[in-house]
């Protein structure tokens, strides 16, 4: 199994593989361009994102500055708005619906590490210095007519229905089902959304 396989399987892998970093750093050099391109330059907007993502719909709008790790696992639905400073750390799959609207400053983790540092970094090398960390992913789902209010914190492995409004600087840790209102940290449900 390669550690790509790995990354995508939520199993530990090691970012510092050959074929991940050849990706993160070619995202890296996408993301960079995109947020250089000229704001009205639609066109080159469209290639980079083309090349950048994993799939999107229709009328996708990412505001510039925007961050990813890889690029490769994120897919949009139709008719998304990504404000500025948005990061999303895709090491494994985040899925956004349609008609999402995601607030300046927003993060999107689908990574996560080991809590015990020797299971993190392992033994020290000879020279004391330590490997790549070791990381586990869990995806991200978003559902349709979602809006992400500003500096809220998706973490992974969290799922948020269809209809759902998520209050500023929330940090969602759970599952948050269709058809509500929720906020906070950790975020909660606080009422229906009819």
């Amino acid at each position: 199994m390669t550690e790509r396989e790995k990354m995508l399987a939520g199993q530990l892998y090691d970012c510092g593989d050959a074929e991940l970093l050849t990706q993160w750093h070619k995202a890296k050099d996408l993301v960079r361009d995109y947020n250089s391109t000229d704001s009205a330059n639609a066109r080159e907007k469209e290639r980079i994102l083309d090349e950048l993502l994993g799939g999107k719909g229709e009328n996708l709008w990412i505001t510039a500055p925007f961050y990813v790790d890889y690029g490769i696992h994120i897919y949009f639905g139709n008719h998304c708005e990504v404000n500025m400073n948005c990061t999303f750390l895709d090491d494994n799959v985040i899925r956004i619906g349609n008609n999402a609207l995601i607030a300046p400053n927003v993060q999107i983790y689908t990574a996560f590490h080991p809590t015990n540092a020797i299971d993190r970094f392992g033994e020290p090398k000879e020279d004391g210095s330590f490997a790549f960390c070791k990381t586990q992913t869990a995806p991200v789902t978003i559902g349709d007519n979602v809006w992400i209010g500003g500096g809220a914190i998706i973490m992974p492995g969290v799922t948020i229905g269809d209809n759902v409004v998520i209050g500023a600087g929330s940090v969602v840790t759970k599952d948050i089902p269709d058809n509500t209102i929720a906020y906070g940290n950790p975020c909660r449900v606080i009422r229906e959304n009819r």
